[in-house]
């Protein structure tokens, strides 16, 4: 279990790099993602079906509309012409009141079904989206740390909401208008037929047109779409790590810097947007003037079929009421089209992060020891975070049980990442790590990690009260027991002195209290979970001597009769260690007590002495 704070692998104020240039986009597999995007969907094949009965029954309700308004245009027409000719009696309102009531009953009908289909369609994309969302913490919780080493956390959260959040209005919105489109599309087509097929073919010469229209610009506007949701998670991404260390970017006066790194991003992100939505918003005006097109040759055509009697006028009313209907779902998916490519990057983006590689697979028969004893043996370990660049070369090492080993040396000689390597936050390039025996490989990661506790240099603490924040260390303790571990770690004076107490809720940068107060909580956290071997990194280096006491006292209570692991660069908060492990770039140079390494007068004397050159050796030793 880890206690300490996890390496968060900031970059700094500095940012992300450069931004892609948009030419060298490739284009989002459209295709593919979308039928990742239907077997996704395949477990709501029922609901979609009634949307798809209720999106049919509402479409044709209002298709048939106009045919039978016809018919009242048609009686209305042959009732005046009839007043004229003196052949007939006049309008026959009754029959027209009744095609009203009809008419407003399928208008009724369509307006319930329509509205059941959004209801069932709204389920649908919550559900989906809550799926997603679910499946991308689960996946967060199974990569392994070299994917948080190589991305910043803006892009990880620009997955789990924007991109999310796009598929959901897709889903929600877009889909149901596809399914009526295409619904409406076939109906109108069917009544046209039925009214004049040489008035349907002439409508139907503007569909190649569009069609091509449409190929071309979703060809076009493709690649921008993609863009725009990638630069959406730089600009995300950007924004959090600045907010994340504004402390340190103010310090170092580097607001001016972080401006211009984000008007880069920003402005990459502008002209990939406008450019997709101006491609985008050409399409609904250019649809509706073809359709304008095919509406006037339309109705000069209809005008010279009635006057021949081939065809009333109700039908020509009905028919160019038709065209309208025609030309309004083609604009719909022409517009439908573009939302789909912004919705098929959102969506590969998030698939192509629950795709990512994730830790090695646990072993199907995990070791499981009831009492550790705490040997820990390191058997010719080389590792390198790049295949081509060993951090660690050949690290062998034993550690008996209750001792309190010691790594020390210069910056990048491989101490954290042997302590990363000892949790499996990493596995091993080869060689072996074994505990009591058995290789950690063995294990499960979380049995593995619940042996172990870890005081960390970065206290990581959340917006909660302490006393929960101590209580992370072990779930089910008992108020007592934390207050129990607190006084162990030297912190209940003080957070006795608190207005609330244990009940003080640390803000969510914990700067409530001290840099020396956080760390005796995570003491405390730790001594709560009463683990059997310990790690602890730096834990010390960033407080006060006077703290630095007590922070000391409280880490030796801890480490007592536990196999325990110090990374320190002071060196004088290691001198009682049993064993202490010189590491230079990866390999162990020398090993032994303080005072045996201090006689030998080689690496570490060399270290400690540029700690303490204004004293006599004398007087440290």
């Amino acid at each position: 279990m880890m206690f300490g704070g996890p390496n968060r692998g900031r970059r700094g104020p500095g940012g992300h790099g450069s931004p892609m240039v948009m030419s060298d986009d490739k284009a989002v597999d459209f295709k593919g993602t979308m039928r990742r995007l239907a077997g996704y969907l395949g477990k709501y094949k029922i609901r979609l079906t009634v949307v798809l009965i209720f999106a049919v029954a509402s479409t044709i309700f209002t298709i048939v509309g106009p045919k039978i308004l016809g018919e009242a245009t048609t009686k209305i027409f042959e009732g005046i012409m009839g007043q004229i000719a003196g052949t007939g009696d006049g309008i026959d309102f009754g029959a027209i009141g009744n095609i009203m009531l009809l008419l407003v009953g399928l208008y009724i009908l369509s307006s319930i079904f329509n509205y059941l289909q959004g209801w069932v369609m709204a389920d649908v994309s919550m559900d989906v989206t809550y799926r997603f969302r679910k499946d991308i913490a689960e996946k967060i919780n199974r990569l392994p740390l070299r994917y948080f080493d190589g991305t910043s956390q803006g892009e990880v959260q620009s997955r789990i909401t924007n991109d999310v959040d796009t598929v959901s209005q897709t889903l929600s919105q877009s889909m149901m208008q596809i399914i009526t489109s295409v619904t409406t599309l076939i109906g109108v087509l069917v009544m046209m037929l039925s009214i004049s097929w040489v008035m349907t073919l002439v409508a139907l010469l503007t569909l190649p047109l569009s069609m091509a229209f449409i190929v071309v610009v979703v060809k076009k506007s493709q690649r921008f779409f993609k863009a725009q949701q990638d630069f959406l998670g730089h600009v995300n991404g950007h924004v959090e790590e600045m907010y994340g260390g504004h402390n340190v970017m103010k310090a170092f006066n580097g607001e001016e810097k972080s401006i211009a790194q984000f008007d880069e991003y920003n402005n990459t992100l502008f002209r990939s947007a406008w450019i997709a939505q101006f491609l985008s918003g050409m399409m609904f005006p250019i649809m509706m003037m073809i359709g304008n097109l095919g509406y006037v040759v339309v109705s000069i055509l209809g005008g010279w079929l009635a006057v021949n009697n081939a065809i009333t006028v109700g039908d020509i009313q009905a028919f160019i009421q038709y065209v309208r209907m025609f030309t309004q779902p083609i604009g719909q998916i022409a517009n439908i089209s573009n939302v789909l490519q912004q919705t098929a990057a959102a969506a590969e983006r998030v698939f192509e992060f629950l795709a990512e590689p994730e830790e090695l697979v646990e072993t199907t028969n995990p070791v499981r020891l009831d009492n550790i004893s705490g040997t820990v043996e390191f058997q010719h370990v080389a590792f390198g975070y790049k295949s081509d660049t060993p951090v660690i070369k050949d690290f062998s090492a034993v550690a008996r049980p209750g001792q309190k080993i010691a790594l020390v040396g210069p910056t990048g000689a491989g101490k954290t990442t042997m302590v990363k390597l000892l949790m499996r936050f990493y596995d091993v390039n080869s060689g072996a790590i074994l505990i009591d025996n058995h290789d950690i490989r063995e294990f499960t990661r979380q049995d593995l990690r619940n042996t172990f506790g870890m005081v960390l240099q970065d206290a990581w603490l959340y917006n909660d009260t302490i006393m929960e924040n101590i209580r992370y260390g072990r779930l089910d303790a008992s108020d007592d027991e934390v207050i129990a571990a607190a006084k162990a770690a030297r912190v209940d004076h003080f957070v006795r002195t608190l207005p609330d107490g244990y009940n003080t809720v640390l803000n969510e940068e914990t700067t409530n209290i001290s840099q020396g107060q956080k760390q005796l909580l995570t003491i405390a956290r730790a001594i709560l979970a009463d683990p059997k071997m310990m790690i602890l990194d730096e834990a010390t280096s960033s407080v006060d001597t006077r703290t630095e006491v007590l922070i000391q006292q409280a880490m030796d209570d801890l480490m007592a009769n536990r196999t325990s692991f110090v990374i320190a660069h002071r060196l004088s908060t290691i001198r009682n260690a049993d064993l202490i492990l010189v590491i230079n770039e990866g390999d162990i140079v020398e090993q032994g007590t303080h005072v045996e390494l201090l006689a030998q007068g080689g690496f570490y004397a060399e270290l400690y002495n540029s700690q303490f050159e204004q004293l006599p050796l004398s007087d440290i030793a």
